[in-house]
């Protein structure tokens, strides 16, 4: 067991643990060479002797380090130390997609496609190298808090053309997120990752998954069989363009989805325009039952056939018993009675210690008593009465709004008077504001942030969403040009407003048409608030300062704090290739 303050290496000094998984623990580590913190994948020990799994966790390292994308977590070191094999990786200082699910409960059309937008960016690098996820899942998605996604854990992602592939039977990843193709037992493609993309966009959107089930099997059926949920019943203003992408990636039939994820990031940088919002719904072009169950029932059935088996031994156990009871029926008659006596008390303890086992729980089990109403009690009278009663009162106090219930009383509590709860049950009380509300204004015209902490002083949730300006309007940075709540309306604490402010519509240009040097590269990054990192490469082909090379799009949308990279000709001299031949120099 790796403990902390130990270092690896000589160079990576342990911080901390900071998750542990079926491959590999992870740390949070001090690179003391670099002076900067990262995360350190170590193989587990009981693993790390088992020449497979070495070979396996070896292949992810050398596959995780040929990606370099900002979506991607970056991948610096790999090595042995003492028989411990470990990869360095860059340390993520955000949130899980999960945490913020939990926290939002669901993300808007915006904010979901401009997330989907940066993890098929990220995968559609890997995808051009033939590599595999195969777990997308909030868990594996890390968001920064400029909004900057980064896809982490290519912890089972291998090469297409391996000769070496493992547990290609296998049902890997979360079931919830798992291509039909892998539920029926067949290989994962491209196509599997994008099937777990739009698993993920669908859940984004409406805040659930689209299949449930009470175990793994009978949720990956409904993967192979069930048409997936129509979101338009959940979101019935959500544009089609944006449907589409969902019903393409999540089509049952590979043939029906993107090729890969370069397809599906063209498809969502351009899904929120005007001209596509009305689009016609997509319609498959191959059938979407293309697909083999067989392999997934196998086991199921083969299950079923050994338990007919063992029943056709019972019923045959039992026919001989019958057998010979006939044939010792008189030698039963005259059997000694200290014998039936001694079996009849053991056939009576059998009954008293099964009633015992059953009723034991039943008898013990603490009695379960009803929560008082302490509705428009004070907070004071009311943690009084729950507490007589024994229960216990949570921490957490739920403040809101209410016309009917005077200030500092309680609303209700969770759960509601009435419901029945164990004695030592933490209640959680429900307090009033009183009749504390807001009118609504005007803010249109108005800077964001300026009224965005007002109304949040006053316990108003406040939402921000950019929208196109029509005609020749035009709006400053962060002014608000419209609200979803109508002037004049009254608003509680715990009501929610989106505020509506101009798309700036801040895109990357062109870098490849001649007009751009290094000199105003920087300058547009300075500008953007984004970082450049420009690479130096030969060509004689071209003259000096020529940019050959852009890693983000013309058209891909600008996110403060984040950064691109460029690639410019700088043809060294006879005389500079000779001062660098020592090695020292690096292009």
């Amino acid at each position: 067991m790796i403990m902390k303050g130990q270092k690896i290496s000589d160079r990576y000094q342990i911080i901390k643990s900071i998750g542990e998984g079926g491959m590999a623990n992870v740390y949070l580590a001090y690179d003391t060479i670099l002076d900067r913190n990262v995360a350190v994948k170590v193989l587990r020990g009981d693993l790390a002797s088992d020449e497979k799994f070495v070979r396996r966790f070896q292949r992810e390292a050398l596959a995780a380090s040929s990606l370099y994308n900002e979506n991607i977590v970056e991948v610096y070191d790999v090595g042995e130390d003492n028989g411990q094999y470990y990869i360095v990786m860059e340390y993520i200082d955000g949130k899980h997609l999960k945490n913020l699910l939990k926290k939002r409960g669901k993300l808007t059309v915006p904010e979901t496609v401009d997330i989907m937008s940066q993890i098929a960016s990220g995968l559609s690098v890997a995808h051009d190298q033939y590599l595999i996820h195969r777990d997308i899942k909030p868990q594996n998605i890390m968001i920064l808090e400029n909004g900057l996604v980064k896809i982490t854990d290519f912890g089972i992602a291998m090469a297409m053309n391996s000769t070496q592939l493992t547990q290609t039977n296998s049902v890997m990843g979360s079931v919830h997120y798992l291509p039909p193709e892998q539920a029926s037992g067949k290989g994962a493609s491209l196509q599997s990752d994008i099937y777990s993309m739009g698993i993920l966009m669908y859940e984004l959107l409406t805040g659930k998954l689209p299949y449930h089930g009470d175990n793994a099997v009978e949720i990956a059926l409904k993967h192979l069989k069930e048409p997936l949920p129509s979101i338009r019943e959940e979101l019935p203003s959500i544009p089609q363009s944006v449907e589409n992408i969902i019903i393409k990636a999540t089509a049952k039939n590979p043939k029906n989805r993107y090729a890969d994820a370069k397809e599906m990031y063209e498809d969502l940088k351009t899904c929120l325009l005007e001209n596509r919002l009305n689009e016609e719904k997509y319609t498959f072009k191959y059938p979407e039952n293309d697909y083999d169950e067989t392999k997934m029932l196998k086991v199921i059935k083969e299950k079923e056939k050994a338990e007919e088996k063992t029943d056709n031994k019972k019923d045959k156990k039992k026919k001989d018993e019958l057998v010979v009871k006939d044939v010792t029926k008189e030698e039963a008659k005259k059997q000694n009675k200290f014998l039936i006596i001694l079996a009849s008390i053991f056939t009576a303890l059998v009954l008293i210690i099964t009633c015992l086992v059953i009723l034991m729980p039943i008898i013990t089990s603490k009695r379960q008593i009803a929560i008082p109403d302490v509705t428009n009690k004070s907070l004071k009278d009311a943690t009084k009465i729950l507490q007589d009663k024994g229960f216990a009162i949570s921490e957490e106090q739920v403040e809101q709004a209410s016309e009917t219930v005077k200030e500092g009383n309680i609303i209700k509590t969770n759960p509601i008077a009435g419901t029945k709860r164990k004695k030592g049950y933490e209640v959680v009380l429900y307090v009033s504001l009183g009749d504390a509300k807001l009118v609504v204004e005007n803010y249109t015209g108005k800077n964001f942030s300026e009224v965005k902490g007002a109304l949040e002083s006053q316990k108003i949730k406040v939402l921000k969403e950019e929208q196109e300006l029509e005609g020749g309007d035009t709006a400053g940075e962060n002014e608000i040009i419209g609200q979803s709540v109508e002037v004049g309306t009254k608003l509680a604490a715990g009501d929610t407003i989106t505020l509506y402010v101009a798309e700036q519509n801040k895109k990357y240009p062109n870098f490849l048409n001649g007009s751009y040097t290094e000199s105003k590269i920087k300058a547009f990054a300075a500008e953007n608030n984004i970082t450049v990192d420009i690479i130096y490469v030969e060509d004689e082909t071209k003259d000096n300062g020529t940019v050959v090379y852009q890693e983000k799009p013309e058209g891909y949308k600008i996110i403060e704090g984040s950064s691109f990279k460029v690639k410019i000709v700088n043809n060294q001299s006879d005389d500079e290739e000779e001062e660098c031949s020592d090695g020292d120099c690096w292009t």
